[in-house]
């Protein structure tokens, strides 16, 4: 589906991508996952024909995705909206089917099934510049199926709305999958990662850290579950494969007024692969 050999891309003195290697199978939705500046944006920019890499190879639905037959089975969802605020939703759809070369009976079907997926069948008619922002992002995925594209790319598609628009999203995301759409999905959310994707790249500096499915990079990358046990006014914390075992030893010891278990969590694998330093 898609497959990225030994890309590099550099604009001026920035290297954004640095030997980038990556494989997306088929119907999966594909996470990437890293901090600002690792070359997730340019990454989508490639995919869709955007860019050109400098060195290396991109192959998309098995070619070229500069290839403007290929690039009408894409489908992007860009993080900056990609609306004319002045058009009504509908108008919206409509504009970007046609560029898509939908007419006729096509394009109304098509234009009603991305309104109703988004949920805006009721505001079709209203002007896009008046939608909420979870409204816009609505539009904006719609706007990318438009034309039943095989292959649907989402670059951070829940910045900056509310919980609803986002659990929205989510249910939007994963019936796109189930009709057997292949997603790659950019983000710097580890829960939407969690929730969303069947495998996981964390990248940084242009170059992948790792890639696995979520358990394998808890597995490999997160390190062992913590139990901690509080008594006698005191906390103590301690790293170990078998937290029932260790529990029972200590309670051979004494009593013991709480504990907990602390499970590894995606967010202790990012910082422990690009860092903890600040990303302006």
């Amino acid at each position: 589906m898609i497959r990225i050999e030994t890309v590099r891309k550099q604009f001026g003195s920035t290297v954004a991508l640095d030997g980038l290697n990556l494989e997306v199978r088929p119907g999966e939705i594909f996470g990437l996952l890293g901090p600002n500046g690792a070359g997730k944006s340019t990454t989508m920019a490639l995919l869709t024909g955007l860019q050109a890499p400098d060195e290396g190879r991109v192959s998309v639905l098995g070619g070229d995705p500069r290839d403007p037959a290929l690039r009408a089975r894409i489908g992007l969802a860009p993080q900056s909206l990609a609306l004319y605020e002045a058009l009504s939703g509908r108008e919206n759809l409509s504009f970007f089917a046609r560029m898509f070369g939908l007419r006729g009976e096509r394009l109304r079907q098509r234009v009603d099934a991305a309104l109703d997926f988004a949920q805006l069948s009721d505001r079709q008619h209203d002007r896009a510049g008046g939608y909420s922002g979870g409204m816009q992002r609505r539009l904006n995925l719609a706007a990318a199926i438009v034309h039943d594209p095989e292959l649907v790319l989402l670059d951070e598609p829940t910045a900056g709305v509310d919980p609803q628009s986002r659990n929205a999203l989510f249910d939007n995301v994963l019936a796109l999958k189930a009709a057997g759409r292949t997603l790659v999905y950019t983000t710097h959310y580890m829960e939407e990662v969690e929730r969303l994707c069947d495998r996981v790249a964390i990248v940084d500096r242009g170059r992948v850290l790792a890639v696995d499915t979520v358990p394998g990079l808890l597995r490999a990358h997160g390190g062992l579950p913590v139990l901690v046990v509080e008594r006698g006014g005191h906390s103590e914390r301690i790293d170990t494969n078998d937290p029932l075992a260790e529990l029972n030893r200590l309670a051979a010891q004494g009593p013991i007024d709480a504990f907990h278990v602390e499970r590894p969590r995606l967010e202790q694998v990012f910082l422990h692969l690009t860092g903890r330093r600040l990303r302006d």
